[in-house]
């Protein structure tokens, strides 16, 4: 059974910064994305940044670009989000998800992830 379990959400202050940490177990796929996504009250779900485990490459949204960074550990067992320079509009419950897919189209696209964790909180005040 596939888990992801998040961490490290909380309150900060514009200009501070957080980690995120998601713990991942039971994905069994020779391939796969894995990454971070947000919604904050009465918006839609958003890609923040996933990777593609088939070749590295990282996705970022325009808005967190040179903000954030996603890495993943060397057993690909948990995903980091480095949030820095945060600012009011990153206010959101952050979520991790994952697609067992070799290629998506899309993939900062909510759509296509099936594996969701239950989500952490961040809350940056100004």
């Amino acid at each position: 059974q596939t888990q992801l379990v998040e961490s490290g959400g909380g309150s900060v202050q514009t200009g501070g910064s957080l980690r995120l940490s998601c713990a991942v177990s039971g994905l069994t796929y020779t391939y796969y994305y894995m990454g971070w996504f947000r919604q904050a009250p009465g918006k839609e779900r958003e890609g923040v940044a996933t990777i593609r485990t088939a070749n590295g490459t990282i996705y970022y949204a325009d808005s967190v670009k040179g903000r954030f960074t996603l890495s993943q550990d060397n057993a690909n067992e948990k995903l980091y989000l480095q949030m820095n320079n945060l600012k009011p509009e990153d206010t959101a419950m952050y979520y991790c998800a994952a697609v067992g897919m070799w290629f998506v189209r899309d993939a900062l696209a909510p759509s296509n992830y099936n594996y969701w964790g239950q989500g952490t909180q961040v809350t940056v005040s100004s």
